[in-house]
């Protein structure tokens, strides 16, 4: 069990580092998009907060 608690815990750390870059932002208002590694931004264009994003690791590579 120790031997699989190790491997969650390795899966989790890259995850983590994973998400801390290349962000896709989506302004829910003008529908601007853009690629970001800060969480916490406004839209350049409008200036929202209303915003979606979406970790790029998730989509495929192909």
């Amino acid at each position: 069990m120790t031997n699989n608690n190790s491997l969650i815990q390795q899966w989790q750390s890259k995850i983590r580092i994973a998400d801390s870059n290349n962000i896709l932002i989506h302004c829910k208002n003008c529908d601007e998009e853009w690629v970001n590694s800060e969480p916490e931004v406004t839209c350049y264009q409008c200036g929202s907060k209303n915003l979606e994003q979406i970790r790029c690791w998730q989509f495929p590579d192909d």
